[in-house]
C-alpha cells in the first residue's frame, strides 16, 4: 500500500511532466522496468493496477480476477462512485480491504510493485495514459481504440518500442476461436486465392455539439478537469461523464469508424497477412469505404444501418455483433460473435476443423496472451505494432469519409500523399491538463 500518495504524486509529476501535452521528442529518462529488466518472475504473481473503470473495463476485469497468477491491487478513477464500485468488486473477489483507490491514476503509476496495468478509460486518455504508464515501467493492456488520431498511434507504438514495454490492445477477437479459425481458411488458402475482404462498422457519425453547462461537480465527486485531460475544455454536463461522449469529435476518435472498425478491420488486416503493413487506398462511398491493398485484395468497410439488428442481404444477421467475411476464388467464409462460422460452398464446410465456440465477448484468452507476454517478454498477439496498422488504416478510412475524397496513404510512413488538409488531420492539439 501506498505511505505517503501525496509525496509519490510530487515525484511522478517531476519525472513525467514532459509527456503533459502527450510525447516530448527530447529523450527520456527511463526507470530499469523500462529498460526491459521486469520484476515478474515466471513463478509470481504479476501485480496490475486498473485506470479507468466503467462498465468495459469492469467487464474485462471480471475475467482477470480469474486468472490465479494476477493479483489486482489499485484502482484509479476520476469519478468516486467508479472507484468505490471498482473497489468492492476487487475486495470482494479477494474476500480483504486491499485495493488501494486514487482519483489521479499518476499517484497509481508512482508504485514500484505495480507491474501492469490496464487503460480503460474514454478513448481520450488511452494513448496519453497508455504512454504514461510506459514511461513509468508498467507493461500495458489498453482498451481500443487504443489512440483517437493516426499521430498518437504512432507515437504510442513508438513509445513501447523505445521503453521496451509488453503491450497488448484490447481487440480480443483475435484470441476468439472462431475469428482465429475464420482467419486461418483465409491465410492457408482454402479459400482459393483472397480477393475481398469486408469488415462491418457502424453508420459513420460526426458531431462537435456542446451539451449546456452545469455546475461543477467537488473534485473528489468527479474531477472535470482530469477527465478531459488531453481533450479540449468545455463545461461540465453530467451526461458526459456517463457515456454521452460517444460520437463527439472532441473525445471520439475516427467518427465512431473504430467502435467496431478496431476489431473488423484489425481481423481483416490478420487474414490478408498485412500486420505489417496497411491499405494504400481509400475511397469513400454512402454504404461502404473501399479500401485496396497493394497486393491487389480489396477490404470493404461495410456500414451496417442496424448493427445489433436484421442487416439485409449482405450480412448474415444471426452471426451476431462485429462479423467478418473473407472472399476468395473458391470460396468464402463468414463469422461473427455469435460463435458460427458460415463458409460457402457448403464443401469447404470440412476446412474448418473443430473449435471451441465462444459466444460473446469474452477476453479471458486475450488476457491470458497478455500476461503470459509478460513473463516472457515476448510480443502478444495484438501487440503495439499491429494495433498501429490496423488503427491507422481505421483513422485513413474515416477521414476519407470525413473529407468525402479518395485519399492514398504511404504504408512506410503514414501519410497522405499529395493531400495536406488529411495530413494535418493526422493529429490533434493537446490540451495541457496537467
Amino acid at each position: 500500500m501506498q505511505n505517503n500518495p501525496e509525496n509519490a504524486r510530487r515525484q511522478f509529476l517531476k519525472r513525467s511532466a514532459a509527456t503533459s501535452a502527450m510525447v516530448a521528442a527530447a529523450p527520456w529518462v527511463v526507470s530499469p522496468q523500462a529498460l526491459g529488466k521486469t520484476r515478474v518472475a515466471p513463478s509470481d504473481k504479476i501485480s496490475l493496477g486498473v485506470i479507468g473503470i466503467g462498465p468495459r473495463c469492469t467487464y474485462d476485469l471480471k475475467s482477470m480476477l480469474t486468472l490465479d497468477d494476477v493479483q489486482v491491487v489499485a484502482v484509479a478513477d476520476v469519478q468516486e462512485s467508479r472507484r468505490v464500485a471498482g473497489k468492492k468488486l476487487i475486495d470482494g473477489h479477494y474476500k480483504n480491504d486491499d485495493c488501494v483507490v486514487y482519483r489521479d491514476f499518476r499517484e497509481l503509476l508512482s508504485r514500484d510493485d505495480i507491474d501492469t496495468v490496464i487503460v480503460a478509460t474514454g478513448d481520450r486518455w488511452h494513448a496519453s495514459a497508455s504512454m504514461l504508464a510506459a514511461e513509468a515501467g508498467k507493461d500495458v493492456y489498453s482498451e481500443k481504440p487504443c489512440g483517437i488520431t493516426i499521430d498518437l498511434c504512432q507515437q504510442l507504438a513508438e513509445t513501447m518500442k523505445r521503453t521496451d514495454r509488453v503491450f497488448q490492445a484490447g481487440t480480443q477477437r483475435r484470441s476468439v476461436p472462431n475469428f482465429q479459425q475464420a482467419v486461418r481458411l483465409a491465410q492457408t488458402g482454402a479459400l482459393g486465392k483472397l480477393h475481398t475482404l469486408y469488415a462491418s462498422v457502424y453508420i459513420p457519425t460526426l458531431s462537435n455539439n456542446w451539451l449546456p453547462g452545469e455546475p461543477t461537480p467537488d473534485r473528489e465527486t468527479c474531477d472535470w478537469n482530469m477527465w478531459l485531460g488531453p481533450a479540449p475544455w468545455r463545461p461540465y454536463n453530467s451526461k458526459y461523464v456517463n457515456g454521452g461522449w460517444r460520437g463527439l469529435y472532441d473525445f471520439d476518435s475516427g467518427a465512431r469508424l473504430l467502435d467496431w472498425g478496431a476489431h473488423t478491420v484489425d481481423l481483416c488486416q490478420m487474414a490478408n497477412n498485412s500486420d505489417d503493413t496497411l491499405p494504400v487506398e481509400y475511397s469513400p462511398s454512402e454504404t461502404n469505404i473501399t479500401c485496396m491493398y497493394a497486393n491487389g485484395v480489396k477490404l470493404v468497410i461495410d456500414f451496417l444501418k442496424e448493427p445489433f439488428g436484421d442487416r439485409g442481404p449482405n450480412w448474415i444477421t444471426r452471426l451476431g455483433t462485429c462479423p467478418v467475411r473473407f472472399v476468395g476464388s473458391e470460396g468464402s467464409v463468414e463469422t461473427g460473435d455469435s460463435g458460427e462460422i458460415v463458409v460457402k460452398p457448403a464443401d469447404l464446410q470440412s476446412r474448418v476443423g473443430d473449435y471451441k465456440r465462444v459466444v460473446g465477448l469474452d477476453v479471458t484468452a486475450h488476457a491470458r496472451d497478455f500476461f503470459d507476454c509478460v513473463k516472457s517478454r515476448k510480443a502478444p498477439i495484438a501487440n503495439a505494432e499491429v494495433m498501429r496498422r490496423s488503427h491507422v488504416a481505421c483513422h485513413a478510412a474515416a477521414l476519407a469519409w470525413m473529407l468525402q475524397r479518395k485519399l492514398t496513404l504511404d504504408p512506410k510512413t503514414e501519410t497522405f500523399v499529395g493531400d495536406d488538409e488529411a495530413n494535418r488531420l493526422r493529429s490533434r492539439p493537446a490540451r495541457d491538463w496537467s
